[in-house]
C-alpha cells in the first residue's frame, strides 16, 4: 500500500514538486517549504503573494514569481535569489523554455529572460492569460482574450496571432511541437494544429479546465474539470479532431489536478473533495493514493523516478505519497 508523509502548511498550495529527494512546496503566502528525511525548511521566497511556480526541466531549482514584481529562484538546500524584478508589477503567468530562458507576465505585458540576462519586452491589447514555450524555444506562445499570439524571442518576425473568441486562461504546446491548446474562461478547450492553423474544439466539460498534463510520450493530453480526467489523443496528425477522449476516474466529485507519470501511461488525479487516485491508461485500473481530506487539491507532481507523488490543497494539507509503500 502506498505511504503518505503528511504536512500540515496553513495556506494554499500553489505548486509543488521535487528537487532530488528534497520535496518542495509554493504556497500563496510567499513561502516555499522544503521537505527532507521528514524536516522540514521554510524559504521566504517573496515579500507578499507567490502566484505562479514551475521546476525546472533538469530538476535544480523551483522558479516562482509573485506580487513583489519578483520572479526567485530556490534550490534544495533553501537559497534563494531574484532573477527578474518589475518592482509594482503583480507577476501572475511563468512559462521556462529549453535554453534556460523564463518568461512571466503582468497585466497585458510579456517579458523574456534569456539565459545571458537579456530582456525581450512583448506587449498585448489584452490582459495576458498564459504562457508556454514552443518546444525549440525560439518562440513565446501567449494567451490572452480572443486570440492566442505568437511571438519571436530573438529571432526577427512579425507575431504571427492565432484568433478564437472568448478569454484564453493558460496555454501548452504539445512536445512534438505540432499542436497548441488553450484553457478557456468558459468550461472548455480549445487547440490548434500550428502548421495550417486547423481549429480543435474541446468541449463538454461542467466546470473550466484549471489543470493540463502531456502524457510521458505526448500521445494524450490529461485535462481536470469534469467527474473525471479528460485524456484528448494526439498521436495522429489530426489530433483529437473526429475522436473521443479517455474518461478516468470516474467519480461523482470534480477532478480538480492532472499530473502524467513521467515514464508510464499513468496519470495521477486529485480531486475537488482532496482524494488522489492513480490511473492506468490501457485498462482504466485505479490505485486509491490519499483518501479525502478537508480541502480540494491544487497542487500534485510526480518525482522524476515516478515512485512519489507530491500534493497539497487550497488549505495547506500536503504531503508526499510514496507508492511503494
Amino acid at each position: 500500500m502506498p505511504t503518505i508523509d503528511p504536512l500540515s502548511l496553513d495556506a494554499h498550495v500553489v505548486a509543488c514538486g521535487f528537487l532530488g529527494e528534497a520535496a518542495v512546496f509554493a504556497l500563496g503566502d510567499g513561502r516555499v517549504v522544503i521537505r527532507v528525511d521528514g524536516a522540514d525548511r521554510t524559504v521566504p521566497a517573496h515579500d507578499g503573494g507567490l502566484l505562479a511556480a514551475i521546476f525546472t526541466a533538469n530538476g535544480e531549482a523551483l522558479l516562482s514569481c509573485g506580487d513583489d514584481g519578483r520572479i526567485a529562484r530556490t534550490i534544495a538546500d533553501g537559497t534563494s535569489e531574484t532573477l527578474f524584478e518589475k518592482k509594482g508589477k503583480w507577476l501572475d503567468q511563468l512559462a521556462l523554455g529549453p535554453q534556460g530562458a523564463i518568461a512571466c507576465a503582468a497585466g497585458r505585458t510579456a517579458w523574456v529572460r534569456l539565459a545571458g540576462g537579456e530582456i525581450v519586452e512583448f506587449g498585448h491589447e489584452k490582459s495576458v492569460g498564459g504562457l508556454s514555450f514552443l518546444p525549440k524555444g525560439s518562440r513565446l506562445a501567449v494567451a490572452t482574450t480572443d486570440k492566442v499570439v505568437l511571438h519571436w524571442v530573438t529571432a526577427k518576425g512579425a507575431p504571427v496571432d492565432m484568433p478564437w473568441k472568448g478569454a484564453h486562461t493558460g496555454v501548452t504546446v504539445s512536445p512534438d511541437g505540432k499542436f497548441l491548446v488553450t484553457t478557456m474562461q468558459e468550461p472548455a478547450m480549445h487547440g490548434w494544429r500550428i502548421d495550417d492553423m486547423k481549429h480543435m474544439r474541446m468541449s463538454g466539460y461542467p466546470t473550466k479546465v484549471k489543470s493540463v498534463s502531456w502524457s510521458a510520450k505526448g500521445r494524450f493530453l490529461a485535462s481536470s474539470g469534469a467527474n473525471a480526467a479528460i485524456l484528448w489523443p494526439f498521436f495522429t496528425k489530426d489530433g483529437p479532431m473526429g475522436k473521443n477522449p479517455l474518461q478516468l476516474g470516474p467519480r461523482d466529485r470534480i477532478v480538480t489536478r492532472v499530473a502524467c507519470h513521467p515514464s508510464e501511461d499513468v496519470v495521477a488525479l486529485g480531486y475537488d473533495d482532496g482524494m488522489v487516485m492513480a490511473v492506468r491508461f490501457g485498462d482504466a485500473a485505479e490505485v486509491l493514493l490519499r483518501r479525502p481530506g478537508e480541502a480540494p487539491l491544487t497542487a500534485l507532481a510526480w518525482d522524476g523516478a515516478g515512485v512519489r507523488v507530491g500534493f497539497g490543497t487550497e488549505s495547506g494539507e500536503a504531503g508526499v505519497i510514496d507508492i511503494r509503500g
